[in-house]
């Protein structure tokens, strides 16, 4: 049986790439300096408590292979994530200690979607002081769509790639729904994480 354990998770400020300041901006504006300094020690505990539920599941890495929110299939995953690491995101220090312990690192978007997202947020948060109404629904649609497309894409990769007896692990944000795309030999786990339930 083809297992995956399924992983909600909240991106850190260095997953966001150039993303970054522009969110940060809009997040303070928003909510205020001390609501972000939370958000982001909310996160970094959300980390450590994943990667203690993740060592109390006893995996045999040798049959795992690790699927990341926002990878690219290319070629020159393990570089991405070792250079994303060494910048200092959570997330992707602990996909690398799995693949020290094993586990196979799996290309896992397409890279033409992941293009067409960050365009489209790019553009989003360009145009969102303008306030107009019918300029953010258009932008939240094609974002709908981008991340449909994604789902898609991520369930078909995690398909063609876990074998029999496999098991997956998926570090996926909270607003895919990947699990309603996969097939129905693959068991799914989810990794529930007390920092985010409460």
């Amino acid at each position: 049986m083809r297992k995956l354990i399924y992983i909600p998770i909240v991106h850190t400020e260095t997953d966001m790439g150039s993303l970054n300041s522009s969110l940060k901006e809009k997040y303070i504006q928003k909510y205020g300096q001390k609501k972000w300094i939370e958000h982001v020690n909310t996160i970094n505990a959300m980390w450590d408590s994943i990667e203690k539920q993740l060592d109390t599941l006893r995996l045999c890495y040798k049959n795992a292979k690790v699927y990341q929110d926002g990878l690219p299939n290319c070629g020159i995953e393990r570089d991405i994530v070792a250079d994303v690491a060494k910048k200092g995101s959570a997330n992707y220090q602990l996909v690398l200690k799995l693949i020290d312990k094993g586990a196979e690192l799996i290309g896992t978007e397409d890279p033409k979607l992941l293009i067409e997202e960050y365009k489209t947020i790019s553009n989003s948060l360009n145009e969102s002081s303008k306030k107009d109404s019918d300029v953010m629904n258009k932008y939240k649609k094609k974002s709908d769509d981008i991340l449909l497309a994604r789902d898609k894409y991520i369930s078909q990769r995690i398909d063609e790639t876990l074998n029999e007896d496999d098991t997956g692990i998926l570090f996926i944000g909270m607003m895919h729904k990947i699990k309603d795309n996969l097939p129905k030999n693959i068991k799914v786990e989810l990794l529930f994480n007390n920092v985010l339930s409460n």
